[in-house]
């Protein structure tokens, strides 16, 4: 600590002893050691109290961080996606509710507009012999118009001898 070796000890001694003398020495001496014992127990107190004092912030640091992680996991605990998924249901179902009660908008014409209606299916998505039914029967003053293709194949590609599939059962 002081860097005091041997022989400085030794002169240190006998300066005491020659100053002090041999009656009074070691009263002095205890009274010292019991100096240097009050300054390392305040020395030590004061070390004690400073790390104290670091590890109370740390544990504020750390309850603070507890408390971010709690605030959190609390608003992860009221997560509930079912109850989510039911209000944006009931949203929607209030807009197409409201889009239905609603009288229906001008057109830019100022004509009300309809609803349309679903339109007829296509005579393409339809079996051959329900596709002819399904044609729109000509107005009597309209031109004929040119007759619906027909679903076999035409030309090379064509097959005279084929057999019907297993699906295709006569009515």
């Amino acid at each position: 600590m002081f860097d005091i070796g041997w022989s400085e000890l030794l002169l240190i001694g006998i300066v005491a002893l020659i100053a002090i003398g041999p009656k009074e020495l070691p009263t002095v001496l205890r009274t010292l050691g019991q100096w240097m014992a009050k300054l390392r127990r305040m020395a030590a107190e004061f070390q004690n109290q400073f790390q104290e004092a670091l590890r109370e912030a740390e544990v504020a640091d750390l309850k603070k961080h507890v408390d971010d992680i709690t605030s959190t996991a609390k608003s992860y605990a009221n997560f509930d996606p079912v109850s989510e998924v039911r209000r944006e249901f009931e949203s929607t179902q209030q807009q197409i509710e409201n889009a239905m009660v609603q009288p229906p908008s001008a057109s830019p014409a100022g004509e009300p507009t309809a609803p349309r209606a679903d339109p007829a299916p296509s005579a393409d998505a339809l079996p051959p012999a329900k596709a002819q039914a399904a044609l729109p029967e000509p107005s009597p003053g309209a031109q004929p118009s040119a007759p619906a293709p027909a679903s076999e194949p035409v030309g090379a590609d064509a097959k005279p001898d084929a057999k019907p599939d297993a699906g295709d059962k006569p009515a």
